[in-house]
């Protein structure tokens, strides 16, 4: 498929998309077979071209993968039509109550397609290794605006009828589609923010620095080949931190700290615009392709924002998640490789630390070997190079070589380069980060577990919410309970208003039974559906049979708010059978 038309309607009453998918074909093979990819879709009708009917056949169901969809063509066949409607099985929709939303009077629905759920809600060739170019029109309730992951409105029109298009070939998992009661602020000539009316004030002042960020972008990496950068704040319960959908990032409500402390985030889906979406995995086996030189990206920026201390302290914490996933999966674990091997799995087991952060470092430690000043003109090359093109680790390892370490007179060898993509664990030459304002956290956090500083005298002041975490993290799981709770009245971290905070010291609490937490950390799980919030504290619950039967009953109640991508992971952490219930 090279292009396709979308004509939908959203009905929120029966919670179904119906409509028509149009798909362009470039038949090389001159084969009379296409083959698209679904999953939980009823297929009413399929046409060719002009409108003559054709047969199709659904295959068998494949867990996970749902059912091919097998369409006679014929070898000159330019155009597919097929007429569909989603069911309760499309996995990427979540259908929200207006009590599910900041204003509590709409409905709202928004799509979340990576890896392979764009299949459950759009028939198509559901792999990133295929791209193509879109239009759609699509019809909701009149009271609600419609944005896609294409050229949008910024305000409603009295139909309900918007039209969308995206030029920019893109893979199907940046197909997105978000419905609501939202309204749009601009940022600056390329850049705007949506969200609820009474979220969008306090959103477009979070998000303020995002001209300064494509700015800093476009030095470092080149043009920003998307036109427009708008960011859609959702409602909690979707299940990532952001999604790098093209023109329009989906981000959570999580990261909305009335500090611009968090703004990381935007900086790691703005940098999806050249890593991942400008060149993209052409497998999710090489997901860190995506991921790693993503959120070395994101790291720039911040470095250009507010400099390279502040970015040392991402980089710190990035390196502890890694090592604690690390020690998690064992070393031999051929997940902790970044080269994956996810035959017959869901690829969203292939979405960890590792292709984050182990490929952060992998690209850290190239910079570091080659120098900023031959590594920064390889890294645009790059990107400019493949632009629009989906690539494999063997096509980096190839330009690498030739663009980069040859000319530098650098062996990939004596770097590990090949233990770095296809070898488990972390190699011997990983880069090392210090810094000396975690260095000050250190030794607040040993003098106050020694008992030489009382909780109200630790020298806090100036502390970012990185600084906060890490101090979090180098209290032991043995802390008494009275000294859990001295530091809470100084500072008051259970009902702090920052996502990441309450996150750490929720784990806290659980570890220490500090149960003056507990309800907080319960309204906390029931109020937002972001996974890696949700996945640790329901594991660390889970470790005594009396926090599992306290997690089970908190996720009973939460369940049906979050989205299936964080149903998926806490059901297996939980051991839970939802038709059980």
């Amino acid at each position: 498929m090279e292009h396709m038309d979308l004509d939908l309607d959203v009905d929120f009453e029966a919670q179904v998309i119906s409509g028509r998918a149009s798909l362009r074909l470039d038949n090389r093979t001159g084969t009379d077979t296409l083959m698209l990819d679904t999953r939980g879709l009823e297929i009413e009708m399929v046409t060719l071209d002009e409108g003559e009917e054709t047969t199709f056949d659904l295959g068998a169901e494949e867990e996970g993968l749902g059912q091919p969809l097998s369409i006679h063509v014929r070898p000159g066949t330019e155009m597919v039509h097929v007429d569909y409607s989603t069911t309760a099985g499309a996995d990427a929709v979540q259908w929200l109550a207006p009590e599910q939303t900041a204003g509590g009077e709409h409905p709202f629905l928004f799509t979340q397609s990576q890896a392979i759920l764009a299949r459950t809600w759009v028939p198509l060739q559901d792999t990133p290794s295929v791209r193509f170019t879109y239009n759609a029109t699509v019809r909701v309730p009149p009271e609600l605006l419609a944005l896609m992951s294409a050229e949008n409105p910024t305000e409603k029109n009295d139909t309900g009828t918007y039209r969308f298009s995206m030029p920019q070939a893109i893979p199907s998992y940046l197909m997105a589609l978000a419905v609501g009661d939202l309204e749009f602020r601009s940022l600056g000539e390329q850049s705007g923010v949506y969200a609820e009316p009474s979220v969008v004030a306090a959103a477009a002042d979070e998000f303020a620095e995002t001209p300064e960020m494509i700015d800093a972008a476009e030095e470092l990496y080149g043009p920003y080949r998307w036109g427009q950068y708008d960011i859609l704040v959702l409602p909690p319960a979707f299940p990532f931190g952001g999604m790098e959908n093209p023109r329009l990032t989906f981000a959570t409500p999580t990261i909305l700290a009335g500090d611009r402390s968090l703004v990381a985030l935007i900086a790691h889906e703005l940098g999806h615009s050249w890593s991942g979406n400008l060149v993209t995995n052409a497998d999710w086996d090489d997901f860190w392709l995506n991921e790693g030189f993503t959120v070395y990206v994101e790291r720039r920026l911040m470095e250009e924002l507010r400099g390279r201390e502040y970015t040392e302290m991402l980089a710190s914490l990035g390196a502890q998640d890694l090592r604690a996933t690390v020690e998690d999966k064992g070393a031999d674990d051929p997940d902790t490789a970044l080269h994956l091997d996810l035959a017959d799995r869901d690829p969203d087991d292939g979405m960890t630390d590792i292709a984050y952060e182990k490929g952060y470092f992998f690209l850290r430690m190239l910079e570091e070997a080659a120098g900023r000043e031959r590594w920064d003109p390889f890294l645009r090359s790059w990107f400019d190079e493949h632009a629009f093109e989906s690539v494999t680790s063997e096509q980096f390892i190839d330009y690498l070589n030739a663009n980069l370490l040859e000319p530098a007179g650098i062996e990939a060898d004596s770097l590990r380069v090949s233990e770095w993509i296809y070898e488990p664990g972390l190699p011997a030459n990983m880069p090392q980060v210090e810094t000396e304002r975690f260095a000050t956290v250190e030794e607040q956090a040993a003098a106050f577990v020694d008992g030489s500083t009382a909780a109200g005298q630790l020298a806090t002041g100036d502390w970012t919410t990185h600084e906060w975490m890490h101090f979090i993290r180098r209290l032991p799981e043995d802390l008494s309970t009275e000294r859990m709770a001295a530091l809470d009245a100084a500072f008051g971290l259970t009902d702090s208003g920052n996502s990441e905070i309450q996150a750490a010291w929720y784990g806290l609490a659980i570890d220490t039974g500090y149960e003056a937490a507990y309800p907080a950390l319960e309204e906390f799980l029931k109020g937002m559906g972001r996974r890696k919030f949700l996945a640790p504290l329901y594991t660390a619950m889970a470790e005594t049979p009396e926090g599992k039967e306290r997690a089970l009953a908190i996720y009973r109640q939460a369940r049906p708010g979050y989205h299936s991508v964080s149903t998926g992971t806490i059901d297996e952490i939980l051991g839970y059978e939802p038709d059980a219930s």
